[in-house]
């Protein structure tokens, strides 16, 4: 149950979501990766939204650049701590180890954080590395994506994963696809057929 009251743009479609909906979006190509994150984070700034990237795949600059040619001041937003950009290792593989509890702490201390903040939202986007396959910690990945729908409903972050569809194979994609109530498909975001709700999915796979 994600916040009823806070209604957001998710910067590439008309529709209005929840603040805290969990959202994945299993991409193909490079193009349609960048366009979502830039209209996802560009959204939320000009909202007034404390906003986070995790992702190897944009650097400083480039932001920078596109962050001016919106009337936003990248330099400005990172200093008063609006905005954040880290890279996929240094927030999902911790000294080479994933560690959901870990990250469950960090975005409910985010989402508090940002409250505490005077910001009445807050949004993170981040990009799931293949590396996960051979960290250790990585077999708990769907256990923390299932908990992460839970921890959102106390604490609403709004949350984008995105998954490279070249570097994650079928089975591993339909897993994924589980643990995320809602999926973008062609720059929509609807409702996800293959959800299961995390105490189900938890309980059918011994985790709690």
């Amino acid at each position: 149950m994600t916040n009823p009251e806070k209604m957001i743009s998710l910067g590439f479609t008309e529709n209005r979501f929840p603040a805290g909906t969990h959202i994945c979006q299993i991409f193909a190509d490079d193009n349609e990766r960048s366009e979502s994150l830039l209209k996802f984070l560009l959204s939320g700034l000009k909202a007034g939204e404390r906003s986070a990237c995790f992702s190897e795949k944009v650097d400083e600059m480039t932001l920078s650049d596109i962050f001016t040619q919106n009337q936003l001041s990248y330099q400005d937003l990172v200093e008063s701590q609006a905005f954040a950009l880290s890279s996929c290792k240094e927030v999902y593989f911790q000294d080479n180890y994933f560690d959901p509890d870990r990250m469950l702490d960090l975005l409910s201390n985010f989402y508090q954080d940002s409250m505490d903040s005077g910001y009445d939202a807050c949004r993170v986007i981040g990009e799931m590395t293949s590396e996960i396959h051979d960290i250790p910690g990585g077999e708990r990945l769907l256990e923390y994506e299932s908990k992460v729908s839970l921890l959102l409903e106390e604490s609403p972050v709004t949350a984008i994963c995105q998954y490279d569809a070249n570097t994650f194979n079928g089975n591993a994609i339909m897993d994924i696809l589980r643990v995320h109530p809602h999926m973008i498909v062609r720059g929509s975001v609807i409702q996800n057929p293959f959800y299961i709700p995390p105490k189900e999915f938890l309980a059918e796979n011994g985790t709690s």
